[in-house]
């Protein structure tokens, strides 16, 4: 029986390449070199065969257009989407728990900003610090994403186990519920926890459009580096714009803020602090 015509990766031309390149550049600022055409191709495949395309030109066309918000949307998703882990990086959290919840005790209220949240777990380890060290609820976490895929797959908040490894025993067994059944081999975070996270698409580079008020703290860790220095100044600067006088904003262990004319003070490498 014929099942339709095989799955073709598209081959991508320079001519491709650099159309794309404009459009991710324009929506969403990111940079895409022309290095990561077989990225393209493995990201793009799949869904250009559902729809019947052969070219990659005719999926450009078709996302481009006016009224192709919904499928450009859905190739944004399928650009961005990346794989992350709970309490990554750790020595961010250490830090957290270590000097800046405890100083911050007197504090009345804490409001603290997951940037880049991909699928939801630097949020909930957030939020985990956060209820164990300020259990009176004092605290919310705000978390963002370019992708609607991701913000859906971190609102449901269920996690294979292997995802939660590096979960402090503790805090694995306060916070997390072991799937039984069709859901075994995977762990929710509980629902007291959840309620206290709110999710919510966001565009690092055109934040103007929403007002969604200042923040304690901002972490802003491992999406700069998908941006040419132009747009990492530029981001940087609106999401510092958010942050409260003596607050922080942390970025990746590999990201750097090197170059830009920022009113920071380097806490350590990655953990900057705003002045007051």
């Amino acid at each position: 029986m014929n099942s339709g015509p095989a799955l073709v990766e598209p081959d991508v031309s320079d001519r491709e390449m650099l159309l794309f390149q404009q459009l991710f550049k324009q929506h969403i600022g990111l940079h895409l070199p022309v290095s990561k055409k077989a990225l393209l191709q493995s990201r793009l495949g799949s869904r250009m065969h559902e729809l019947g395309l052969r070219q990659l030109s005719q999926y450009h066309a078709l996302i481009a257009a006016d009224d192709g918000g919904a499928e450009r949307q859905r190739a944004i998703d399928l650009i961005t989407t990346n794989e992350t882990y709970f309490f990554r990086e750790q020595s961010h959290f250490d830090f957290l728990g270590n000097e800046l919840l405890p100083a911050w005790s007197s504090v009345k209220t804490l409001r603290v900003w997951s940037a880049a949240s991909s699928t939801g777990e630097e949020a909930y380890t957030l939020s985990m610090l956060l209820d164990h060290y300020r259990p009176d609820g004092s605290w919310s976490v705000f978390a963002s994403d370019i992708s609607t895929r991701v913000l859906s797959f971190a609102r449901r908040a269920l996690y294979p186990m292997a995802r939660g490894q590096n979960i402090p025993r503790q805090y694995l067994k306060r916070y997390c519920l072991r799937g039984t059944a069709e859901y075994e081999g995977h762990f929710l975070v509980e629902g007291t926890l959840r309620r206290k996270v709110e999710f919510a698409q966001r565009n690092l580079t055109d934040l103007g459009a929403f007002d969604d008020g200042s923040f304690d703290l901002i972490f802003l860790r491992n999406v700069i580096i998908y941006f040419d220095f132009p747009t990492k100044v530029q981001v940087v600067s609106d999401v510092l714009s958010r942050l409260r006088p003596g607050g922080y904003l942390v970025v990746g262990h590999s990201e750097s803020l090197h170059g830009m004319n920022l009113a920071l003070e380097m806490h350590s490498p990655s953990i900057y602090r705003k002045p007051e």
